[in-house]
């Protein structure tokens, strides 16, 4: 008891509580709750495409358009680069011989040539046989059944190497024919070959310049979208603000829909480009049936595709970013 209303001196006084402080989840916890709060979130921006299908669609139909046109572009010049680097496999230098070069020397010329490393082959054409391609070509009987002497020379067709057969090399090469002894001329038909890798090359530079404004583009397209979707939702993003949301809570979801807008952009692209070369390989096909031969259209590769999803979906996020941090500043400076 107390005396006085005071505590005995024997009685202790109750202990006071600790403060308990709140101890914080492991790492392996708050990663497992980060990356469901962006699971949860690419799959919200998800539905909320889904709830809009025509304004969604119209945009993905648009940025795929975008991504199509210089696709199919570098597609073609590819495919014409690889076309002419099969000519260039074929090409072949044709070594007119000195006439006074009887058969057997020209047997041992070709003989040497074989060794030289940059020729694949080399095919020996006589007088004779000359003559006789001569007869079958027609219109030229009577010229030939006058003269008393085959004036024709004996030619040696060289092939080259396939890894040795561009323009520069297959000079070098005629150059150092044009030294032997024996040789008179050589002739090769290569100047178109270079006109049109001139061409290939412009082509794919035209290329590159319209991917670069067309996605400049897309940057627009999912910045704008993106703004519109702001506006549509900024009361709710001033509420976040209020209870202390931060920037990068603000951003998150509109960085995903810029992200799936760019994944599907580039899907659909992908899909009209395959649409694209199969129309464009039936007129091919004719074409190449005219000249007795045939030619397939080759189409993205895996490394290609990845570098037009991967390029659709950064474009997505910058343009989202773009247009998000924008709204923020301007919410800042009010």
């Amino acid at each position: 008891m107390s005396v006085n209303g005071r505590r005995p001196l024997h009685q202790s006084t109750p202990p006071r509580r600790r403060l308990v402080r709140a101890r914080r989840p492991p790492i392996l916890d708050r990663l497992g709750i980060w990356l469901h709060q962006h699971r949860q979130t690419l799959i919200d921006s998800l539905y909320r495409l889904r709830a809009a299908p025509l304004a969604s669609s119209m945009t993905v139909t648009v940025i795929a358009i975008s991504l199509a046109l210089p696709t199919l572009l570098y597609i073609l010049s590819a495919n014409l680069r690889l076309l002419v680097g099969n000519w260039e496999q074929t090409a072949a230098i044709s070594l007119f011989l000195d006439f006074q070069v009887e058969d057997q020397q020209a047997q041992a010329l070709a003989s040497q040539l074989r060794g030289w490393p940059e020729i694949a082959r080399v095919e020996l054409i006589t007088r004779e046989q000359a003559l006789a391609e001569f007869r079958d070509l027609g219109g030229f009987e009577e010229a030939l059944d006058r003269i008393q002497e085959n004036p024709l020379p004996i030619v040696l067709v060289i092939y080259p190497q396939p890894d040795r057969s561009d323009s520069a090399q297959l000079e070098a090469l005629q150059s150092r024919l044009l030294e032997l002894p024996e040789a008179d001329f050589t002739r090769m038909d290569t100047l178109w070959l270079q006109r049109l890798e001139a061409i290939i090359a412009l082509m794919q530079v035209i290329a590159l310049l319209i991917g670069v404004l067309l996605g400049i583009g897309v940057l627009l397209i999912v910045g704008n979208t993106i703004r519109l979707e702001i506006l549509n939702r900024h009361i709710e993003i001033e509420v976040m603000a209020l209870v202390g949301a931060t920037p990068g809570f603000i951003r998150r979801p509109f960085l995903y829909t810029g992200a799936w807008y760019g994944l599907l952009g580039s899907l659909l692209a992908w899909i009209l480009v395959g649409i694209a070369l199969l129309i464009l390989q039936v007129y091919v096909s004719e074409l190449a049936s005219l000249y007795h031969t045939a030619f397939k259209l080759s189409g993205l590769g895996l490394g290609e595709i990845g570098i037009l999803i991967g390029t659709s979906i950064l474009l997505g996020l910058i343009g989202s970013w773009l247009a998000v941090d924008r709204h923020l500043r301007q919410t800042r400076t009010l």
